[in-house]
């Protein structure tokens, strides 16, 4: 799970904030993607006090049932979509073997390709990794949903199985950009360790209520919103000459299409099972903003420094908010949420929300585009503080 932008932030009330996060450590972000607007002052008390607002265990006892009642169905079609640990790549099949006598060589050929990324690209690159190196939290997000989560660490539940497999084969993706980035001597690890360390110690919230209707919701737009960005990214390397980068990057975002068809599908199981419990889920998870996993990002000295990542990702087309469109568009499809019937009038009314949801996002889009053609350069810590266009 990585990257995963906010998107916008205008100040009109009239206009969503899209991701608008909690501020972690308490600190008031001044910087929204390809914007420089402060915000609005009904939200002020909220960013002041991140947790105040925050719900847990939502849903009802009652539909703990479901889930227990998918653990068979679950182990006949989540876990098909995990890889034998023999058969899955590992980080060192794509950097030089410090075992072998060309070791130097290769290290040197890797050093010469990095020095075509532009700094713009390696602060995407970093931003990236970072959030793949926040790992622990995500697998701790997972275990807080009740009906699926681990109970022992080590439970044989079929969601238990899922989770800490699904989290092996995550962890690869932030060791392998981490390795290659500290091999490219283009950036300053001792700041990007700090921010991880950062990232981890001041959590998430993704506002899923410890309820997996939520949640797998949630995660079924961020796998997809992290293939997106790796596949973007593999194409964009590709084209400075780092044709090793852009395998990396590729084959982190093939990964992460493996998960996302997982998390899809049993939202949409959810739907057959419970069309409009699932209903108003989305529509909930989409009204509160994906909010972003690295959205406390901070590297003790920039206050804002996602909202800065952020807009970099969007001025560079790597994630932008009409990905964040297409997103939505892409679940309503393949959940054929427009062709749902018998639901509710609160469910009904959802629908036409979801539904109606993707062109509002693009028309805020637009109008981010237009504030960020004047967007400044300021310092990156992870880049040894060289300056880059927001």
């Amino acid at each position: 799970m990585t990257m995963k932008l906010n998107l916008i932030h205008f100040k009109s009330p009239k206009c969503p904030s899209f991701a608008l996060p909690s501020a972690a450590r308490c600190r008031t972000p001044k910087f929204f993607m390809a914007s420089a607007l402060p915000s609005p002052s009904n939200e002020t008390e909220t960013l002041k006090n991140p947790f105040r607002a925050q719900v847990t265990h939502s849903m009802p006892p009652q539909k703990v049932e479901i889930f227990k009642s998918m653990e068979g169905w679950a182990e006949d079609n989540l876990l098909i979509h995990l890889k034998p640990v023999e058969k899955c790549w590992q980080p060192q099949d794509f950097l030089p073997d410090p075992a072998s006598d060309g070791f130097h060589e290769q290290l040197k050929e890797l050093k010469e390709r990095a020095k075509e990324i532009p700094d713009d690209y390696l602060v995407v690159l970093v931003g990236e990794m970072i959030t793949e190196e926040a790992l622990p939290t995500y697998q701790t997000m997972l275990n807080t949903m009740d009906g699926v989560r681990d109970e022992t660490g080590a439970s044989l539940t079929p969601w238990a199985v899922w989770t800490r497999a699904w989290t092996a084969e995550e962890n690869r993706h932030g060791d392998l950009l981490n390795k290659y980035l500290y091999l490219s001597g283009r950036v300053d690890m001792k700041q990007i360790e700090k921010t991880v360390q950062y990232l981890i110690g001041s959590g998430m919230d993704v506002k899923s209520e410890n309820n997996p209707f939520l949640g797998f919701i949630y995660t079924s737009f961020q796998e997809r919103a992290t293939f997106v960005s790796h596949r973007i990214t593999a194409r964009q390397v590709m084209k400075h000459g780092d044709i090793k980068l852009a395998q990396i990057c590729g084959t982190i975002a093939s990964d992460e299409k493996r998960h996302e068809i997982a998390y899809a599908k049993i939202v949409e199981k959810l739907f057959e099972i419970d069309p409009d419990a699932t209903m108003l889920a989305f529509a909930d998870m989409m009204k509160k903003k994906i909010s972003m996993p690295a959205t406390f990002m901070h590297d003790g000295r920039d206050d804002n420094l996602f909202y800065h990542f952020s807009a970099v990702c969007q001025r560079l087309g790597i994630y932008t908010a009409d990905d964040y469109a297409d997103i939505v568009e892409h679940l309503v499809a393949q959940w054929r949420v427009e062709n749902m019937t018998g639901l509710s009038v609160d469910g009904q009314e959802a629908q036409e929300y979801v539904c109606k949801l993707s062109p509002r996002i693009r028309r805020l889009g637009e109008k981010a585009r237009e504030m960020a053609k004047n967007a400044p350069k300021i310092p990156f810590s992870w880049i040894y503080d060289r300056e880059v266009q927001l």
